[in-house]
């Protein structure tokens, strides 16, 4: 896999509450600790995990989230005005939510591959290298509903 491994929210959220693809980040943070290298999240999408977390479990199990989230091979990306603006313009042209626009960002300044089942990547393949956590989630018609996180997360 050439550049960095760059975690959309989906990856995370999935990871910590064992849903599909779970195993598949788990194996993909052992490869970047035996490789010792580091995927990355922006903050971007470090708060919406934490939102998506927080509302799921309350405040204090996504406290304790968060100091096991500071354990994994995961560093934090910095979002500044040239991000801001390339991410705003893949929203303008893409059907993506603003927090993934920033991860496409983040993955395209990067030269990285995104790892994810939120299958709102399907749009923008062309844009980016994606690693799906299912095998579904890559599928290029139709959508598994359970690959999505509640509506209510989304907010």
């Amino acid at each position: 896999m050439s550049g960095r491994l760059v975690l959309d929210s989906f990856a995370l959220v999935s990871l910590f509450h064992r849903e599909p693809g779970w195993r598949t980040v788990q194996s993909a943070l052992y490869e970047q600790a035996r490789a010792s290298t580091t995927a990355i999240i922006n903050w971007i999408n470090w708060g919406e995990f934490l939102y998506i977390v927080r509302r799921r479990v309350g405040a204090s199990r996504a406290n304790d989230t968060l100091r096991l989230l500071e354990q994994l091979p995961v560093d934090l990306y910095p979002v500044d005005q040239p991000l801001v603006r390339e991410a705003a313009e893949i929203k303008s042209d893409y059907a993506v939510s603003y927090a993934d626009a920033f991860c496409i960002a983040t993955a395209r300044r990067l030269n990285g591959t995104v790892l994810t089942s939120d299958t709102e990547f399907r749009a923008v393949k062309h844009l980016v290298k994606i690693r799906w956590l299912t095998k579904e989630a890559g599928k290029p018609e139709g959508r598994d509903r359970s690959l999505r996180h509640d509506r209510e997360d989304r907010r």
